[in-house]
């Protein structure tokens, strides 16, 4: 087995080790890059309709004040969609929601998966 002197480093092996820099350097900006058009689409998500199918099972209102108490009692006063998990709006009136891909949900809303931010 011949035995390689690390101050004697061929051409190749250098080029190799560029090579596997940049490549890892490419993969991590393309995960980070396709991140960023999800997060500048969701404001353009269309609103989640009360009348949805989905929304109705889960008892979603726009207003959570205005939850049907006596249908769903999980409900307690202060309860939103703002401060719940599922939640993924920030601190905007409007956000995505993971229990309704591809619509955004009122900030004030409410539904009966509301799960409290810790």
């Amino acid at each position: 087995m011949k035995k390689t002197d690390s101050t004697n480093v061929s051409a190749t092996d250098q080029s190799r080790r560029r090579f596997f820099v940049g490549a890892g350097t490419a993969i991590g900006a393309a995960a980070l890059v396709s991140v960023l058009p999800r997060q500048a689409r969701a404001d353009d998500l269309p609103h989640l309709a009360p009348t949805d199918a989905t929304a109705q099972t889960l008892g979603y209102v726009e207003d959570a004040t205005k939850a049907d108490k006596a249908k769903f009692p999980t409900y307690a006063a202060g309860d939103d969609c703002a401060n719940c998990n599922f939640y993924q709006g920030g601190s905007a009136a409007w956000g995505p929601c993971q229990l309704f891909p591809g619509k955004s949900v009122a900030g004030k809303g409410w539904c009966s998966a509301h799960a409290k931010k810790a």
